[in-house]
This record gives C-alpha cells, sequence and structure tokens, in this order.
C-alpha cells in the first residue's frame, strides 16, 4: 500500500484569499482523505463496494450539509468552505463525493429549504451526523435531461398519498434511509416526498457491472403503491424549480470536487515525472512532459480562480444557475483532459491500480454526465447568453 504523499498546486497563492476557517476545515478534510480514504479506495473500487465505514468519518469533517445552519446539525459553514470540502474528498475519490454531495445539496438542501420545522428537525441532525443516509430520486428510466416529463406520480387517497413509479442512477439508493423523491400530483405539479425505508412497496435494487463510480453505491427506486404519509410532504416549494434549485447547490459542489481529482492527477503525473528514468534522465525533463504538465496546471489554476469567484458570489446570494453551469461543465471537463493527459505520462502504469488516475478518469466519465450532461450545460449558457432555448 502506497502513502498518500499529495501536495496540493496552488499556482496562484490562491490561499491567499481564503480565510483561517477556510484552510481549518478544508486541511481537516485533506487529512482525514489522506488517513481514512486513500490508504482503502483502491481496494474498495475494484470490487465495486461502497466503504460504510468512513459514513461518520464524512459526518465529523462537515461532509454532510456543512453549510446547514447549526440548529439542525449542520456546521454553519460559508459556501466556499463547502466547495472546499468537495474538492478535498473528490480529491480521494468521486464516488465518495458523489455520497457527501449527494446528502447535502439534493436531500439535507431541499428538507433545509423546502420542508417544514418538524420536517427538518426530524431528519437534518440525523442526516448530518450520517446516523441516516439519504438518496435524491429525479432521474427515470427514460427521462434524464427532460426530467420534466416525469412519469412518477401520486395520488391524494385521503388520509396519505400513493406512490407509483420509478428512478434510476440514484447514488446511495441501495443502502439509504430515506428518498427525497419527486413526483407529479394528479394536476401534474412536481412536488417532493420523503419516502422512508420500510415502507410497503418501496425497493432499492442496486445497478451492478459500472466501469465507474465503483466504489459508489448506485441503483433504482421502485414505487409500487407506496402509502406515503401527508406529513412527509415538503411542503415550501413545488414545481420542476424546486429539484432544480437542489441541482444548483449540487453542480456547485462537482466544480469543487472535480477540481480535486484534476490536482490529485496532476500531482501524480509531476511526482513520476521527477522518478521515471528514460534515455539516461527523469521524463520531466523532456519538453513534451513538461507540455504537459505546463498545460495541467494552468487549467487547475484557471478554475480554481473560476469556482473561487463563483464562491464568493455564492456566498452573496448572487449566483446564477447559468453560472453555476459554466463551472460544472469546465471544471469536470478540464478534469478528464488532465487525467487522460496524467495517464499517458504514466505509460502502461497509468492503468493500474497501484496509482489514482485511471480509477479518476473512469469516475469523472460518470461526473461529465450526472447532474446535467456536458452538452446540456452548454446549452444552459448558450440559452443565458443569447436568450434562446435551443434545448428541443
Amino acid at each position: 500500500m502506497k502513502p498518500d504523499l499529495f501536495q496540493s498546486p496552488d499556482y496562484y497563492l490562491l490561499d491567499d484569499l481564503l480565510s483561517e476557517e477556510h484552510k481549518l476545515v478544508r486541511d481537516a478534510a485533506r487529512a482525514w482523505v489522506k488517513k481514512e480514504v486513500s490508504p482503502i479506495i483502491e481496494d474498495f473500487a475494484q470490487r465495486a463496494e461502497f466503504p460504510k465505514q468512513i459514513v461518520k468519518g464524512l459526518g465529523e469533517i462537515g461532509g454532510f450539509g456543512p453549510y446547514i445552519p447549526v440548529e439542525y446539525g449542520g456546521a454553519g459553514l460559508d459556501q466556499i468552505s463547502y466547495g472546499l470540502i468537495m474538492q478535498e474528498i473528490e480529491r480521494g475519490d468521486s464516488g465518495v463525493r458523489s455520497t457527501s454531495s449527494v446528502q447535502s445539496s439534493l436531500v439535507m438542501y431541499p428538507i433545509w429549504k423546502y420542508g417544514n420545522e418538524a420536517q427538518r428537525m426530524k431528519y437534518l441532525p440525523k442526516l448530518a451526523t450520517g446516523e441516516m443516509i439519504g438518496c435524491f430520486g429525479l432521474t427515470e428510466p427514460n427521462y434524464g435531461s427532460d426530467p420534466g416529463s416525469m412519469i412518477t406520480n401520486y395520488k391524494d387517497m385521503g388520509d396519505h398519498y400513493l406512490l407509483n413509479g420509478a428512478k434510476m442512477w440514484i447514488s446511495n439508493s441501495p443502502f439509504a434511509d430515506i428518498a427525497i423523491v419527486w413526483a407529479k400530483n394528479e394536476e401534474g405539479r412536481i412536488h417532493g416526498l420523503i419516502v422512508e425505508r420500510g415502507m410497503e412497496g418501496f425497493s432499492t435494487p442496486e445497478t451492478h457491472n459500472k466501469w465507474s463510480l465503483r466504489a459508489s453505491a448506485t441503483g433504482e427506486l421502485i414505487f409500487d403503491n407506496v402509502k406515503v404519509p401527508k406529513e412527509n410532504l415538503l411542503p415550501n416549494k413545488s414545481g420542476l424549480g424546486a429539484p432544480l434549485g437542489c441541482l444548483d447547490s449540487a453542480r456547485y459542489g462537482i466544480a469543487w470536487g472535480a477540481i480535486g481529482a484534476a490536482m490529485d492527477c496532476y500531482d501524480t503525473a509531476l511526482r513520476y515525472s521527477k522518478e521515471r528514468i528514460q534515455f539516461d534522465k527523469p521524463i520531466g525533463a523532456t519538453q513534451l512532459q513538461q507540455k504537459k504538465l505546463a498545460e495541467m496546471i494552468t487549467e487547475i489554476t484557471k478554475a480554481q480562480l473560476l469556482t473561487w469567484r463563483l464562491g464568493v458570489l455564492k456566498n452573496e446570494g448572487r449566483a446564477t444557475t447559468a453560472q453555476i453551469s459554466m463551472a460544472k461543465r469546465n471544471n469536470v471537463d478540464m478534469a478528464l483532459t488532465i487525467a487522460r493527459n496524467a495517464r499517458q505520462m504514466l505509460g502502461g502504469m497509468g492503468i493500474t491500480g497501484e496509482y489514482s488516475i485511471m480509477r479518476h478518469m473512469m469516475n469523472l466519465e460518470s461526473v461529465v454526465t450526472y447532474e446535467g450532461t456536458h452538452d446540456i450545460h452548454l446549452l444552459i449558457t448558450g440559452m443565458d447568453v443569447t436568450g434562446f432555448p435551443a434545448f428541443k
């Protein structure tokens, strides 16, 4: 088992833009990843198994809803702190970050923002510690980029709702205690429902044979005449804008997280370039390898600046959906390019589990697709600058 020697690149001295609290939060997450994630993650990825033993630690470092107010069990941190935690967790593994960001932005966020006080007090403290794990049901077998056409629906039966339908590609679903499920009422209006494990007719079959996010549990949500208590309806927002608001928060976290994966690939390639000798000199002394490394650190630095500014706007309540889309799309694409170039620098060793690069590359193929595909985010930016929607 190789030691985690990661050193974070900061070419433009961006630490100067962070508060002492930001750096403390980030460094605590980084130290935890080095101790608890890096030593085990290759083995769990090879076995396609989520390391459930890290859940408690994720809660302790603020990996679950760090921006949730203290009275609901959160840490009450700002959005830059949230981003830095996501960066450090994804530096370890995108699948682990998926568990963290789903819990934070797609489960805790809607309960906090769209739920009532009773729902907040019932669920948020347990979600913050990891005692309870949640998942988010929006994507369906036939509707991914077009969630407004969902089929999942519920009917008012007087003293409860009757929920039917199915969701697909759901992170955390195989072991989640609750699911935030988006479904249409009898008028076709989308609402959020809190569905609890154990409700009759609710099942969560796991998705197998994945080449990506192998250390993350993915599955389906199946609803066969599930009786949902009326008090489990999220009352304070409805319509497609409700789940999309959650996705804004999650995509923001991904924009930070992708930088972590890119930094890990860059740091691995840089270290390897100084140690690997070919033709009597380190490969890092050759022009082509220096070109790759110079381009990597340039793109990482640009992404860091982009995302830091987005974090400032998020803290001020001024970040737009389109701005978040730009950062998610740019940073994941950047990370994928760096992973591919870093893999080439390591040659054959780059495909082995002795190094993290190939795992990052496979994971990022999911990250570039989920929570808005690369092309959908392009169209969001295009619509924002032209005023013309071009989705269909």
